[in-house]
């Protein structure tokens, strides 16, 4: 019962580059199919676990929905008007501080604010790397210190690790990892592509400011995910606020469509269905590793699971106890989500807008194979001999 998983993984790898037309027509009916088998096995003759394991994983996916589509809906209702030549000092500059501030909105929150102006900061010099880095840095590495920074810090908080306790225990292994990044970005934008001749706008400015209070009320309500339903209607309920309140020259100033949280909606559900059986199998095995192996393999699995599930299943299988197997599977769970564009919520969302903004992204096999292995696997061999070997 994992072949539909897989499946609907290497669907999303290869269609797309050899029957894009098709995929593009029928990428939901692939989905809501694969989905359908699974749920099928699941519910045909269901057991008392299978039910648990069902309303579980649709109680994710709906708090899951909520949070990402809430942040892109708000996050579009901010244009930001950018100035400065897009010099790789400039770049690298605005990844670290999107990689800070990825703490404290979330990588998922930061990702939707800072896509726009990152992508009309570089304008016609927009390349591929532009875009990985982005999702590297902003979407998965930044935001490796706080609960708010990523789903599956988000996870290990409700499920009682204190605040402020991955900061104190992995914020050397952030260091490091944003270091290593940020350094390989400018080395490849100072010799990739010139640096814009024009000065990009008429100034810094922000339209639609009034949204970031609603963006601080689906931050807020994080906090009491899993308790109860009051956390999605808050985020839901600030999303249609911000979008009602906002002029339309703004979303038409942001190229706002609904079309790129649709698509991710999608293919999300066939994702969150079909790797259900994979989460049973990885509760029976999770508590018997070393930090070290629970480092690969829960990474490895984050970044083809999506990081928040691949966390819950490792950490119900460790009972939750604090130590270095946690302290491994968060930044395992972090770090490798940066591999694949299904690795963590916000990866894919990128990917969406920047296609939607006719800025060329790598398909499913380019990130991997020629970005994601040949740059994130160097920085995840090197905080495993520095942390996790013995």
């Amino acid at each position: 019962m994992v072949v539909p998983f897989g499946v609907l993984l290497m669907s999303m790898a290869v269609l797309p580059l050899h029957a894009a037309e098709w995929w593009e027509r029928h990428y939901a009916k692939v989905s809501l199919f694969l989905a359908a088998i699974t749920l099928s096995y699941y519910l045909w003759h269901p057991t008392k676990e299978a039910l648990e394991m069902v309303h579980r994983t649709g109680r994710d996916y709906a708090g899951f929905m909520a949070l990402i589509g809430s942040l892109y809906v708000v996050s579009g209702s901010i244009h930001i008007r950018v100035r400065g030549r897009a010099t790789p000092a400039l770049n690298t500059a605005f990844l670290a501080i999107g990689g800070v501030l990825a703490n404290i909105l979330g990588t998922t929150g930061a990702s939707m604010l800072l896509i726009r102006p990152w992508l009309r900061l570089n304008g016609a010099r927009t390349a591929a790397h532009h875009v990985v880095f982005f999702i590297f840095i902003i979407s998965n590495v930044g935001g490796c210190l706080t609960p708010i920074g990523d789903p599956p810090l988000l996870i290990g908080y409700l499920e009682g690790v204190p605040f402020w306790w991955v900061l104190e225990h992995c914020w050397l292994m952030w260091v490091i990892s944003m270091a290593f990044l940020l350094a390989v970005f400018y080395c490849i934008d100072v010799r990739g592509v010139p640096a814009s001749a024009e000065v990009t706008e008429h100034g810094w400015h922000f339209d639609g400011l009034w949204n970031v209070v609603f963006l601080t009320v689906i931050v807020g309500a994080i906090f009491i995910r899993g308790h109860s339903p009051l956390s999605e209607i808050l985020m839901l309920g600030a999303a249609a606020a911000s979008f009602l309140a906002t002029p339309k020259a703004i979303h038409e100033a942001n190229h706002f469509s609904f079309r790129p949280i649709v698509e991710v909606a999608v293919l999300f559900f066939g994702i969150f269905a079909t790797m259900m059986p994979l989460l049973d199998l990885l509760l029976n095995v999770g508590g018997k590793l070393s930090p070290g192996q629970i480092y690969w393999a829960g990474g490895t699995l984050s970044g083809f699971l999506d990081s928040a599930p691949a966390y819950l299943a490792f950490f119900k299988a460790l009972h939750g106890t604090l130590g270095l197997n946690i302290v491994a599977l968060s930044v395992g769970t972090v770090l490798f989500g940066a591999l694949t564009y299904v690795g963590n919520g916000p990866n894919l969302m990128v990917k969406a807008i920047a296609d939607h903004h006719k800025v060329r992204s790598p398909a499913f096999l380019e990130y991997l194979c020629k970005w994601a292995v040949p740059i994130m696997l160097p920085l995840l061999v090197i905080i495993w001999l520095s942390f996790f070997r013995q």
